[in-house]
């Protein structure tokens, strides 16, 4: 392998999540598009009365249990055409076009479908093994890597604390797909959020907040579409300048 190409790790986890802010999909393996994994966050809810705001969206801030609403393709290999069922807490079942889903979510809350997702900032979210790890030691607990709703979790083949910061401004070749590092992720108090008991912890998000510069994990674009799977290297291919 040439110099600048070089393996950083390797794939450990993979999710969607076909519901914006709702319960994640793990996968095996998957497409990735332009516009991210095939499936990811089509779908959102709207909060009435802030539609025209920069933020209108139903999330995790204003209801902790989104996660355990659990959404999935009837079609799960033709996500991206496929209708989208959720199974709430409860154990009911609707389609998430279905107005007494959007009823059960709140007063007014409606949903929108976006066919290129519905993302806070870029298509892409990727964690390290070792990320989460090292934040476990900075907040003295261990922390389920679903606080962070990551498309991808890679295992580092370093034991350095934080390895995707150096990641930045790389294009990795994973499995199929080509993929630039565009920043790192500047979290919200989403991460407070325990994804099993929906408790809020703050001292996760001021621990990133004070040592991390409220940065953890990294977001990225598609580079060259194609498919991923657990398992697959994770290859530098090359440096861009941004």
């Amino acid at each position: 392998m040439s110099e600048p190409d070089r393996i950083l790790g390797h794939v450990v986890g993979l999710w969607r999540y076909p519901v914006k802010s709702m319960g994640a999909e793990a996968l095996v393996e998957t497409d990735v598009s332009w516009n991210g994994f095939a499936g990811d966050r089509r779908w959102a809810f709207v909060r009435d009365g802030v539609e025209r705001s920069g933020f209108p969206w139903l999330t995790l801030r204003e209801r902790a249990d989104l996660s355990h609403y659990r959404p999935s393709f009837v079609e799960p290999e033709r996500p991206n055409a496929s209708r989208t069922m959720v199974r709430t807490p409860a154990g009911n079942e609707f389609d998430v076009a279905d107005p007494a889903l959007a009823t059960e979510l709140g007063e007014g809350v409606r949903v929108i479908k976006h066919d290129r997702g519905v993302f806070d900032t870029m298509p892409l979210s990727v964690i390290t093994t070792q990320t989460i790890a090292a934040l476990g030691v900075l907040t003295g607990s261990e922390l389920d890597v679903m606080r962070f709703r990551p498309n991808l979790l890679i295992e580092a083949t370093t034991d350095s604390a934080f390895p995707e910061d150096t990641w930045v401004g790389s294009v990795l070749n994973i499995g199929e797909l080509q993929m630039r590092v565009d920043a790192r992720d500047k979290r919200c108090v989403v991460v407070n959020i325990d994804p099993v008991t929906t408790g809020r912890n703050p001292v996760v998000l001021r621990a990133i907040a004070n040592d991390r510069q409220a940065c953890v994990g990294v977001y990225g674009s598609t580079v060259q579409p194609g498919r991923v799977a657990v398992g697959d290297l994770v290859v530098q291919a090359a440096e861009l300048l941004l």
